[in-house]
């Protein structure tokens, strides 16, 4: 009974920058326990845990921290700090030596004359008003034969516009997420949507949480599917997704 207690105990606390700006949302990762959760708007949380638990701290463009968990952890909130990453910002290099003769400089680094009276000219033309019609791309009618069609009831495109009109009808309203709200539709992606692909570029578990936060950022899953949630819908969403996301981490090729 004093085991079950001591596995009940929870810890809380606020992840904020440096400059003690709330974080949101941040990634808590029991690595212990294996359980997880989103920090909330002003970057506050609350996790099990247990003494002696490794808890990490993840946040996209900020150093991760890894804290062990000890007695007092369960007696005050933590502070938990997060530093942001440094970008690196790649060398610019002068082919070109200035001799500090102005006249030779410019002519080596301005433009020609040619390419600069070019470039005017396709300014002012792009400027200026149409003056003659564009032609009609369309067929003419001497080479397009007889129209069966005329006349007639197109009734596949009444039926189409028809079945339009009615799922934009039917469609849940799209509204933005709240916090509950996000974290439910994540949780529901876990569990219905295949994430191997993810798995082959050897993502464990803490990377694919990270990606999925990254995907609901910047696709807006959780506002635009959490009321119509079709599987091949996120599924696609989340393969856009992980194009751009495996450029910006630079990961590897899959593993076999």
């Amino acid at each position: 009974m004093a085991s079950e207690i001591w596995a009940q105990k929870k810890i809380s606390g606020r992840a904020i920058t440096i400059n003690e700006l709330d974080l949101t949302p941040v990634l808590i990762v029991n690595i212990s326990s294996g359980k997880s959760i989103l920090s909330d708007m002003s970057g506050k949380f609350e996790i099990e845990a247990k003494e002696n638990d490794e808890i990490r701290f993840v946040k996209e463009g900020y150093y991760r921290i890894d804290k062990k968990i000890t007695g007092d952890d369960f007696n005050s909130p933590l502070s938990i700090i997060l530093k942001k990453m440094e970008i690196q910002i790649p060398e610019v290099k002068i082919k070109y030596k200035p001799t500090g003769n102005l006249a030779k400089d410019n002519q080596h680094l301005n433009e020609s004359r040619k390419i600069q009276s070019l470039k005017s000219d396709l300014e002012n033309y792009m400027k200026s008003p149409l003056y003659q019609p564009l032609p009609n791309n369309a067929i003419s009618k001497t080479f397009t034969g007889h129209d069966f069609n005329a006349g007639q009831v197109n009734v596949l495109g009444v039926l189409s516009a028809v079945a339009g009109l009615v799922n934009k009808a039917t469609k849940p309203k799209i509204t933005k997420a709240n916090y509950n709200e996000t974290q439910d539709f994540l949780k529901r992606v876990r569990n219905e949507v295949n994430l191997g692909f993810l798995k082959k570029y050897g993502m464990g578990e803490e990377e694919i949480d990270a990606f999925l936060l990254y995907a609901d950022k910047t696709r807006s899953l959780a506002k635009r599917f959490r009321k119509d949630f079709q599987i091949s819908d996120v599924e696609y969403e989340l393969k856009v997704a992980f194009a751009e996301y495996s450029k910006t981490n630079k990961l590897e090729g899959a593993k076999e």
